[in-house]
C-alpha cells in the first residue's frame, strides 16, 4: 500500500518545523523529542498536561481495541472511508490527521479501504500515551502506515495548512486548531453521537434519560457546511466480557453509579441501536 507517515510536525514548545535526525525530531532552537522503541513520538510538553497520565487509560484503550477489533464499528469506518475517497485527488499525495485516534482503528480503516494508487500521508494524535502505544505497536516497525503522536487538540504539533482533512471521532474539537492545520479546501470530518446512540445501555445505566434536542450544528469559525450523513443501525453484543469493553471505552463508565454499571455488568446479551452522525466541514 502506497501508505507514508505524516513529515509536517512542528515543536510543542515554539511552533517551529520539526525535522527527522535519526531517532529524534528536532527544531531549529534545539528542542528535541527522541522516537519510542514503539515507533511513536510524544509532542505533550509537561506545561500543556493536565494531569500526570492524561486522556484514555491503559484499561480503557485495550477495551476499545477489542472492541473495534469485531467489527461492529465498521459501517461508521467505511462511511468515514467513502467521505475521504471523494475528496482525494489520485494524483497527489492525501495527508489526513486523526485527531483524538485512540487506538488507531479509524486510520488503519482508511488505509485499507482507500485504493491501493491513492499515496495517504497520515497521522494519528491522541492525548493518552497508552492509545498512541497500541496504535504504534499493530503498525509493521519497517513499513509503519502512520505518524503516531502524543499530543493534544488543543495545541496540535503540525504545521499550518499542511493537511488535506481532520478526522475528529467521537473526540473533543478544537476548531480554530483544525481551521490552523487545514489548506484552503480542506475537510474537517466529524462523528458524533445522535439522541438514539446506545440507548438501550443507556435506559440501563441511568435512572433517565434526558430528552434528546434536535438542533442544527453550529458553523466553526473558518469553516462552511458541505455535508452530513446519519449513519444507523442495530447491533447485538453477546457476552458479559464484551458488554463490559463497550461500557468501558465510552464516558458512561464514570457517568454512570455503581448501580447502574452493576445492572450493566449482570447483562450476558444486549441488542444496541448505533446513531452517529457524519458532518463534513470545509475550510474556507
Amino acid at each position: 500500500m502506497n501508505r507514508t507517515p505524516f513529515q509536517a510536525l512542528a515543536c510543542p514548545l515554539d511552533g517551529e518545523p520539526l525535522q527527522l535526525e535519526g531517532g529524534t525530531w528536532r527544531c531549529a532552537s534545539n528542542h528535541s523529542f527522541d522516537v519510542a522503541k514503539q515507533g511513536y513520538v510524544n509532542l505533550l510538553p509537561v506545561q500543556q498536561k493536565r494531569s500526570t497520565d492524561p486522556g484514555d487509560s491503559k484499561a480503557m484503550v485495550a477495551a476499545r481495541q477489542r472492541f473495534l477489533a469485531a467489527g461492529d464499528y465498521a459501517s461508521i469506518a467505511k462511511a468515514l472511508s467513502q467521505t475521504v475517497m471523494r475528496h482525494c485527488e489520485q494524483a497527489e499525495t492525501y495527508s489526513c490527521l486523526d485527531a483524538g485516534c485512540g487506538e488507531g482503528y479509524y486510520l488503519r480503516q482508511l488505509a485499507q479501504q482507500l485504493p491501493d494508487a491513492q499515496a495517504l500521508s497520515l497521522m494519528g494524535l491522541d492525548i493518552s500515551k497508552w492509545a498512541v502505544q497500541s496504535a504504534a505497536k499493530q503498525d509493521d516497525k519497517h513499513a509503519p502506515i502512520s505518524r503516531w503522536v502524543v499530543g493534544s487538540n488543543a495545541q496540535l504539533p503540525v504545521q499550518s495548512a499542511t493537511l488535506d482533512s481532520v478526522l475528529c471521532m467521537f473526540g473533543f474539537p478544537v476548531h480554530g486548531e483544525f481551521a490552523r492545520v487545514l489548506k484552503p479546501g480542506g475537510q474537517l470530518l466529524q462523528v458524533e453521537a445522535g439522541p438514539e446512540h446506545l440507548r438501550e445501555l443507556r435506559e440501563i445505566i441511568y435512572p433517565t434519560l434526558k430528552p434528546a434536542r434536535e438542533k442544527a450544528p453550529d458553523v466553526p469559525e473558518g469553516f462552511a457546511h458541505r455535508a452530513s450523513e446519519q449513519i444507523s443501525y442495530a447491533i447485538s453484543l453477546e457476552g458479559a466480557d464484551v458488554i463490559h469493553d463497550l461500557l468501558t471505552m465510552t464516558p458512561h463508565l464514570y457517568r454512570a453509579s455503581a448501580e447502574g454499571r452493576e445492572r450493566a455488568a449482570n447483562l450476558e446479551q444486549l441488542t444496541l441501536t448505533i446513531d452517529a452522525q457524519l458532518i463534513v466541514w470545509e475550510r474556507i
